[in-house]
């Protein structure tokens, strides 16, 4: 009997869970999911408008029913939770105890490089700051993230791992378990 195999990527905002987990699930043929947008297609209203009128305390517990309802999912899929996803509700140990969690641990510069501009005005958090205080900010979230990252089964580091890379490590880990 196989079993499924369920990939949680973790990692601060910008640190390419969304992009490299949808390369990821390509290389894989498994399904793709991004937290936030299964959220908003849930709920039918964006993050922000749902911070703005729920608070941080609603949205954190609709993302918690949401992580809850993919993660009992009976398919393989690549998940993209939210960067804050795995510090509230217990959420870290739901991760781990139904998914192979992935930290991608991306240098802070590197995430503020990717945060040029354009892509900020999609980060709200972001969106006013420049380069030195979106390092700053960063840095204030690793602060208080980090523990619940590190707690990943897999910690991949730097700014350039390649799916190759992740899914030999998803095999060790396999191959250890059994």
């Amino acid at each position: 009997m196989s079993k499924e195999l369920k990939v949680v990527l973790v990692g601060l905002p910008g640190s390419g869970k969304s992009t490299f987990g949808r390369h990821l699930a390509s290389v894989l043929k498994f399904p793709f999911y991004d937290l936030d947008h299964l959220i908003e297609n849930r709920y039918k209203m964006k993050i922000p408008d749902i911070f703005s009128i729920h608070g941080e305390g609603g949205f954190r517990n609709w993302e918690t029913e949401v992580l809850e309802d993919i993660l009992n999912l009976n398919e393989s899929f690549v998940l993209a939770s939210g960067g804050g996803a795995p510090c509230f509700n217990g959420n870290m140990e739901l991760i781990n105890s139904k998914s192979t969690s992935v930290y991608l641990d991306v240098p802070l510069e590197e995430i503020s490089i990717r945060f040029g501009a354009s892509r900020s005005q999609n980060r709200p958090m972001f969106s006013d700051l420049d380069q030195g205080e979106v390092i700053l900010k960063l840095k204030s979230l690793l602060v208080d993230r980090d523990h619940f990252y590190n707690q990943a089964k897999i910690k991949l580091s730097g700014e350039d791992f390649s799916a190759e890379l992740l899914i030999s490590e998803l095999i060790r880990l396999i191959k250890n378990s059994n």
